[in-house]
């Protein structure tokens, strides 16, 4: 009975001791928690030029007022008229190589619809009514450029350059002696030139894009004959249009077809 009771004790002894140890011991750590998802952020892709595109254009055309000479001698006075809008649409294709080149072919066409120019002559030595007064006028009307283009681009930016060649639609010079009209035997109507231009492009959207373009386009002189008829002030005199060259800056927009982004 007494080995009972001293056995009971210790173990009694024993629980209080380890509950005692127990309680001055540190909380256990809480367990791992799980790693949280990665979610990956999308990035877009650079923009790539590359594809078809359409667009319309609105701008400004203007030139020097040309000047006029003829075989006889004649002293011309006034100055012609510059162009004070213009209008029309493009068509082309644009390749962005890797690095940013971007090569590509455009095909513009504008009209021209105030480009007359008027002088004013005096008849030289040469004619048959030395003296007399009459009146030219020379009316471009549309422009038909066809260019390569070369640039760099910024991602949505675009900086290019272009040229190649020009042809400008012309009317029937009309000439007037004492406010009666004259009949001209030939005259140059399409005449061919050269172009060269510079433009900056934004593609705003995934098709769409706006540009504004400086253009120069260098034309040939324009000629004309009057008809040698008996009298006639300037019969069978030749007239020369001269510095025709036309200089443009136009903004617009365009609609691409593309296979890039």
């Amino acid at each position: 009975m007494k080995k009972r009771l001293l056995l009971a004790s210790v173990a009694l002894c024993g629980g209080i001791s380890s509950a005692a140890i127990a309680a001055d011991l540190p909380p256990a750590p809480p367990p791992p928690r799980a790693p949280a998802a990665y979610i990956p952020v999308p990035v877009a892709p650079p923009y790539n030029w590359s594809g078809f595109y359409i667009g319309g254009n609105l701008g400004a055309a203007w030139n020097s007022g040309g000047s006029i000479s003829d075989t006889f001698g004649s002293t011309f006075t006034g100055s012609g008229q510059t162009t004070k809008f213009t209008g029309g649409g493009q068509v082309g294709v644009n390749y962005e190589f890797w690095g940013g080149v971007v090569v590509g072919a455009e095909a513009m066409f504008d009209w021209l619809p105030n480009t007359t120019n008027t002088f004013t002559a005096t008849a030289g030595p040469g004619s048959l009514l030395p003296g007399t007064v009459a009146s030219a006028t020379f009316n471009n009307r549309w422009l038909t450029t066809a260019t390569g283009k070369l640039g760099y681009a910024w991602d949505r930016v675009l900086l290019y350059g272009k040229a190649g060649g020009a042809w400008v639609g012309a009317n029937n010079p009309n000439l007037t002696v004492g406010g009666f009209g004259q009949t001209l035997t030939s005259s140059t109507t399409n005449n061919f030139g050269w172009t060269a231009g510079i433009g900056v492009e934004w593609a705003f959207s995934y098709n769409w894009s706006a540009r504004v373009e400086y253009d120069y386009v260098g034309l040939q002189n324009q000629s004309a004959t009057v008809a040698a008829l008996p009298g006639g002030a300037f019969a069978g005199d030749t007239i020369n249009i001269n510095n025709r060259n036309i200089s443009l800056i136009t903004a617009g927009v365009n609609y691409k077809f593309g296979w890039g982004y």
